[in-house]
């Protein structure tokens, strides 16, 4: 029978985290996030993994289990703080009178996407989403929770969510022609002038007849 080691720490279990890196709290969780921010940005859902995400970080994989649990709870919560900025947007419908609200909501939103700080994180989820099934999963319920249910709200119409789902359409999909396809003039076009195309469309989705 092998005697224990004299004066040494006890073995960790397999499994969980060292009490050194468990201890770090939120400081090793952002930094968890934003390795898998970096990670699936650089491979897609498909081609990240959680020890990848682990040896990014720097930590070991039970660490990234401890906080977030599976890969896809790790992609839903490194969205949604990347996702963060666009939703703020159905404050934009609120901030003034109701027959701009397609200029406010459709500025707003490419403000989101020509500031390299958010876009980056925004092209990551996208590739993610249109890859792999799980990804738009996941995407697909922060879209459809977070962003369209507030926009709806706030659309006095009986047919608020449809309206609300046209908008959000015309936007997504002129953003993955922009920025996402890259398809050209549309790629390279001035935004001002884009947004002053699709303003009166979302418009028309919001409050038209």
């Amino acid at each position: 029978m092998t005697a224990p080691a004299q004066g040494g720490a006890a073995p960790r279990r397999r499994g969980r985290p060292s009490r050194t890196q468990s201890a770090e709290g939120p400081a090793m969780r952002d930094r968890i996030l934003e390795a898998a921010r970096t990670e699936f940005s650089a491979r897609g859902y498909e081609k990240t993994s959680v020890r990848g995400i682990a040896k990014a970080a720097g930590v070991d994989s039970a660490l990234v289990h401890h906080y977030f649990g599976t890969k896809e709870q790790v992609f839903a919560s490194a969205i949604e703080e990347a996702f963060a900025p666009a939703l703020e947007a159905p404050a934009a419908i609120e901030d003034g009178p109701l027959d701009g609200v397609g200029e406010r909501l459709t500025r707003f939103i490419f403000g989101v996407w020509e500031n390299p700080a958010t876009r980056v994180p925004l092209l990551a989820i996208v590739r993610s989403a249109v890859n792999n099934d799980t990804a738009a999963a996941v995407f697909r319920r922060l879209i459809a929770t977070q962003l369209l249910g507030r926009v709806a709200r706030q659309v006095d119409q009986p047919d608020a969510e449809l309206r609300a789902e046209l908008a959000a359409a015309q936007l997504v999909g002129t953003a993955m022609l922009r920025y996402v396809i890259q398809i050209e003039p549309l790629a390279s076009a001035d935004p001002e002038a884009i947004i002053a195309r699709i303003a009166p469309v979302v418009q028309g989705h919001l409050t038209g007849p």
